[in-house]
């Protein structure tokens, strides 16, 4: 395994703990889901990942 592939894994690992979404994941599923529509760009990605995580309604402990 090169370093670079290594680099990868550990920086996916690391977003997977913190719960940080994974823009690449993302890509392929709208690839494969959504061929005709234009994808969401790397930072709108993530603005639209965090206001979805913190934005819901409902009962929360803080």
């Amino acid at each position: 395994m090169t370093l670079a592939r290594r680099l990868a894994f550990f920086r996916q690992a690391v977003r997977r703990i913190i719960g940080a979404p994974d823009y690449e994941v993302y890509l392929a599923h709208h690839r494969r889901a959504h061929p005709d529509a234009t994808p969401m760009t790397e930072k709108e990605f993530f603005r639209f990942a965090i206001e979805r995580r913190y934005s819901r309604a409902g009962p929360r402990c803080c």
